[in-house]
């Protein structure tokens, strides 16, 4: 029951963060920062002062679907970041010039993270009914295969933790550095990355917890 419990505050929690990280983005959104710059360029300066020229900053379409592809090595930002010259722009967009730093530094929890990916995929996929049908056919040792292939899940949200906080201190960083902005843009878009990083630290609770409530499943059935 205590697991249940905090399952439920933990999703709470998830969904405030989501609401969170909007109206933050939002709020931000209608910020000016004062060297006029957009995210491209925020994005551009921060690849080239690493000598990243090779990597591609894009528009793509979308609310908050900002990424960097490490597939194509291209930055893809969204609309409300590619153009707009405001706070919460160049803070998202240097997070994730960020992440195409790692990848070119070799930062290890990222290079880990991007390998798990394909044993992640078969997991979500397989844990699932291996757990039921250990479940049902009373076969423990096909249970709890399913639920090493569930925990995936957790050690992927685990190991992403400091690739997302790593990336915005890279940013936070770079930004500074660029002697272009003043220091309440630089604040505005650290509250901007804070709490999209709550996001990260909510989705990791509730993997945690779910990871536990299967696990008590399964040893309430063996």
């Amino acid at each position: 029951m205590t697991i249940y419990l905090l399952l439920i505050v933990a999703m709470m929690f998830a969904m405030w963060a989501q609401v969170n990280v909007q109206s933050t983005f939002t709020k931000y959104s209608k910020v000016k920062n004062s060297a006029g710059i957009t995210g491209f360029d925020a994005a551009r300066m921060i690849l080239d002062a690493n000598g990243l020229y090779n990597v591609k900053v894009e528009r793509v379409s979308g609310n908050l679907t900002d990424h960097y592809d490490p597939r194509t090595n291209v930055i893809r930002l969204s609309d409300a970041v590619f153009s707009a010259n405001t706070a919460s722009a160049i803070g998202v967009a240097a997070h994730e010039a960020g992440h195409a730093v790692q990848y070119a530094r070799n930062y290890a929890p990222t290079k880990f993270r991007s390998a798990i990916v394909p044993a992640c995929q078969v997991g979500s996929y397989l844990s699932w009914p291996l757990i039921l049908l250990g479940i049902i056919f009373t076969i423990p040792q096909l249970a709890y295969a399913g639920v090493i292939l569930f925990s995936l899940t957790t050690i992927f949200s685990a190991i992403t933790l400091p690739c997302e906080f790593d990336a915005s201190s890279r940013a936070i960083k770079a930004l500074s550095a660029s002697g272009m902005l003043r220091e309440d843009d630089i604040d505005a878009a650290r509250k901007t990355l804070k709490a999209a990083a709550l996001t990260y630290v909510a989705a990791l609770a509730v993997s945690l917890l779910q990871l536990l409530r299967v696990v008590s499943m399964v040893r309430r059935n063996d």
